[in-house]
């Protein structure tokens, strides 16, 4: 008996749920993100705490929160990144219990070339689209992820400037 495929459930002829859209698009980006990432022998979540320190010193409590991940997950993580000179740690000028995380020079390079490579993939992925469709979906995007963000008490936007003083 030959095996048949079934489509997905679609809204109308060649278009997705959002359901199956958005988790197709995510392997898509992941799939991105990945390569981006193994181009200089780092793991995803590496490259996301790269990410997360390129405008932001946060706590390691901080760093927890921002990359969902428990405080034994961060602390190796992080150790990870200093042995390879990609992170220090230093002192919380408001906590001297505190350490922040920041980016060395070799870590900043490092991001910034992987940030541009990965903006260089997307906007390739985005270019079927008319550019008020690209601002509109930047638009959606951006209010799913901050109300995300919100419910989940972290603060998207977040720099080096206005830090909140918390203990790590």
């Amino acid at each position: 008996m030959a095996s048949r495929s079934i489509a997905p459930p679609t809204k109308a002829r060649g278009e997705l749920t959002p359901v199956d859209g958005l988790a197709q698009l995510s392997f898509v980006i992941h799939g991105l993100l990945e390569r981006r990432a193994a181009e200089h022998d780092l793991s995803i979540i590496q490259m996301r705490l790269l990410g997360v320190l390129r405008d932001r010193k946060p706590t390691m409590n901080e760093l927890a929160q921002l990359l969902a991940l428990d405080k034994s997950s961060i602390t190796g993580l992080v150790d990870r990144a200093e042995r390879r000179g990609l992170v220090t740690r230093v002192p919380s000028p408001t906590d001297r219990r505190s350490v922040r995380v920041s980016l060395t020079d070799l870590g900043r390079s490092l991001v910034s070339q992987a940030s541009a490579r990965f903006q260089a993939d997307i906007s390739m992925l985005l270019a079927p689209l008319q550019r008020s469709d690209r601002d509109g979906l930047a638009s959606l995007i951006s209010r799913v992820l901050v109300a995300h963000a919100t419910h989940h008490g972290v603060d998207l936007f977040a720099t080096i400037d206005a830090q909140t003083p918390s203990q790590s």
